[in-house]
């Protein structure tokens, strides 16, 4: 992985866990936990989406793929927080 495939991956992590924090509970979780929160999403949403059969290409399919995987592991979050 080269320095630009890095600035980028993080920089969806970023955008990713901000639009989740954004949808979940209207605001973000600082740069940090939106790179932590978006990177995480983007391995279950990346999951998720392979388990449904739907493929999402490019920097925008990532973006998505991304945020609907934070929106879900901060809904497990607060499930888990509120047991």
């Amino acid at each position: 992985m080269d320095i630009t495939s890095l600035v980028i991956f993080l920089a969806i992590g970023a955008v990713a866990g901000w639009l989740a924090g954004t949808i979940t509970k209207g605001g973000g979780f600082g740069l940090v936990g939106d790179i932590i929160i978006g990177i995480i999403g983007a391995v279950i949403g990346g999951w998720l989406f392979g388990m449904m059969g739907i493929t999402a290409g490019g920097l925008i399919g990532a973006i998505i793929t991304a945020t609907v995987g934070a929106v879900v592991l901060l809904f497990i979050i607060r499930l888990v927080k509120k047991a």
